[in-house]
C-alpha cells in the first residue's frame, strides 16, 4: 500500500525520498592491521571487494600497520586487529576481524540495512 505524501516542499519531499547520505560523498575507511598475516590481507581483499561493489570510486582506504606505527593505535582506540574504522561519513563505526562475513560488514558500515 502507497503512503501518500501531502502538503509537503520540495526539499521535505528529497528528503523523504532520498534520506541520509549523499551519494557522491567519499567514504574515509582506516584499516588497522599487524603486520602481512593471513587475516590482515583477508581483512583488506575482503574491504577492496565491498567497496568496489557498493562504493565504486567515492572511498578512500588507509591501511595502518601496528608493527610499524604502534602509536596510531591510541587514537582510534584500536583494542584488537584486524579493525576497520569508517572514519566518514560519520558517525564512527568500527568492525573487527578479517571481514569474511560480508552481511555483517555492510550493515556495520550502514552500507545494507537489517533484514527484518
Amino acid at each position: 500500500m502507497a503512503k501518500t505524501v501531502k502538503n509537503k516542499t520540495t526539499k521535505e519531499l528529497k528528503s523523504v525520498i532520498r534520506p541520509n547520505k549523499p551519494k557522491n560523498d567519499k567514504w574515509q575507511l582506516r584499516l588497522y592491521i599487524a603486520g602481512n598475516t593471513a587475516k590482515s590481507i583477508t581483512a583488506l581483499t575482503n574491504l577492496k571487494k565491498y567497496c568496489e561493489q557498493h562504493l565504486s570510486n567515492r572511498y578512500e582506504i588507509e591501511v595502518i600497520d601496528l608493527l610499524v606505527n604502534p602509536q596510531l593505535a591510541a587514537g582510534d582506540q584500536i583494542l584488537a586487529i584486524p579493525t576497520l574504522v569508517r572514519k566518514v561519513p560519520v558517525p564512527v563505526r568500527k568492525i573487527i576481524g578479517d571481514l569474511s562475513n560480508e552481511e555483517k560488514v555492510l550493515v556495520g558500515l550502514d552500507l545494507r540495512p537489517i533484514k527484518k
